[in-house]
C-alpha cells in the first residue's frame, strides 16, 4: 500500500489531495496513508485485503470513506478522526454484530452506510436497529427508512450545474468570436453615401453570408 500512496501522490504535496483511490492494493493493514492528508474528502480502499484499520488516519475532511470487500470485523473506532463523513461503504466484510457498529454514533453527518453481504445484516430486525442506532443516518444498504431507493438527484444536478456552465462558457466564446468577425463592418444611416472607412451594403451582405455559409460547413462536420 505504501508504494501505491506514492504513486498516487504524483509529486503533489499530501495536503494537496482531495481524492484517493487506493482500490486492489493489496495490504492487510494501513500504511503509508498519514494525518498529512488533510484535505482529502474521499478515499477508496475497496478489494484491498485489510483485516484491522489500527493506524486509521486523522482526516477532518474526509466525506466519503469506501471499504467494500475487505476482511473488515471490529475497530471502527480507528476511523474517530474523521468526524465529516457522511458516507461509508463497509459491504463485503466480516461484521456480525451490532456492537461492532456502536462506533459509528460519533459520527453526527452520516448520511449513508452500506453493510450490505456482511453477517450483521441477517440479525432480526437489522434495519430499524441500524437506524435506531444512528439518528441521522438517511440510508442503509441503498435504501431510506421506508425502504425507497437512495436518490442520486443531488449529485446529478451538480454534474448537470457544471455541464451547463461550461456550454455557457463555450457559447460566450463562440459569440466573441463572431462580434470580432463583424467588428469591421459599419452601417452609417446618417448619410446617403457611405462614410470613408466604412463598409458598403453590398460587402457586407457579402460577409454576412460567407460567415453563415461557414458556420454551415462546421455544423455538418459535427454531425458526421
Amino acid at each position: 500500500m505504501e508504494k501505491r500512496v506514492a504513486l498516487e501522490l504524483r509529486g503533489r504535496n499530501p495536503s494537496q489531495v482531495k481524492d484517493l483511490n487506493l482500490d486492489n492494493c493489496r495490504s492487510t493493514n494501513i500504511i503509508g496513508l498519514t494525518d498529512e492528508y488533510t484535505n482529502l474528502e474521499i478515499l477508496s480502499l475497496n478489494n484491498v485485503g485489510l483485516t484491522t484499520l489500527k493506524g486509521f488516519p486523522n482526516l477532518p475532511k474526509l466525506r466519503k470513506l469506501e471499504l467494500s470487500d475487505n476482511r473488515i470485523s471490529n475497530g471502527l473506532n480507528f476511523l474517530s478522526g474523521c468526524k465529516k463523513l457522511t458516507h461509508l461503504n463497509l459491504s463485503g466484510n466480516k461484521i456480525k454484530d451490532l456492537e461492532t457498529l456502536k462506533p459509528l454514533e460519533v459520527f453526527q453527518n452520516l448520511k449513508n452506510l452500506d453493510l450490505f453481504n456482511n453477517e450483521v445484516t441477517c440479525i432480526e430486525d437489522y434495519r430499524n436497529k441500524v437506524f435506531g442506532l444512528h439518528s441521522s443516518l438517511l440510508y442503509l444498504d441503498g435504501f431510506d427508512k421506508k425502504d425507497r431507493e437512495a436518490d442520486d438527484s443531488d449529485g446529478e444536478e451538480e454534474d448537470g450545474d457544471e455541464m451547463n456552465g461550461n456550454n455557457d462558457s463555450d457559447a460566450e466564446e463562440d459569440v466573441d468570436d463572431l462580434a470580432l468577425d463583424l467588428g469591421p463592418l459599419v452601417i452609417d444611416d446618417s448619410s446617403e453615401s457611405p462614410a470613408e472607412g466604412s463598409t458598403s451594403l453590398p460587402m457586407i451582405l457579402y460577409t454576412v453570408y460567407g460567415l453563415l455559409f461557414h458556420m454551415g460547413l462546421l455544423l455538418k462536420s459535427k454531425h458526421r
